[in-house]
């Protein structure tokens, strides 16, 4: 999972489309977002795809893609209880949502180009 999430092109990809939500996104969408030709980012979404991260679903002559959001909920949970050595409140300000001025650059994210 993680060495899927080594490559910057698939960090912005699966950012997007946790982004994106239930709705999710096709290709081409992802690929104007993030500025990836699509022959390079069908390589990044097959990577994705086979560890797990995203899915993707056909739709007439499209696929679409969305965020496995139920594994990424498990990994920040196990991140959270692991990392935080049994207690969470320990790592309580870093995983407390952005107020202010970091919310407004959230809100902006303009994902790295690789």
């Amino acid at each position: 999972m993680f060495e899927s999430l080594s490559s910057g092109v698939r960090l912005d990809v699966f950012r997007l489309l946790v982004r994106a939500g239930h709705g999710g996104m096709v290709a081409g969408e992802i690929g104007a977002a993030i500025g990836v030709p699509a022959n390079n980012l069908s390589f990044h979404l097959k990577a994705l795809k086979q560890a797990g991260m995203i899915t993707a679903e056909q739709e007439g002559r499209f696929l679409r893609y969305r965020a496995n959001l139920s594994l990424m909920m498990d990994l920040v949970a196990y991140l959270t209880e692991e990392c935080c050595a049994g207690h969470p409140e320990q790592c309580a300000d870093i995983c407390i949502p952005p107020s202010g001025a970091e919310a407004r650059q959230t809100a902006n994210y303009q994902p790295d180009i690789e």
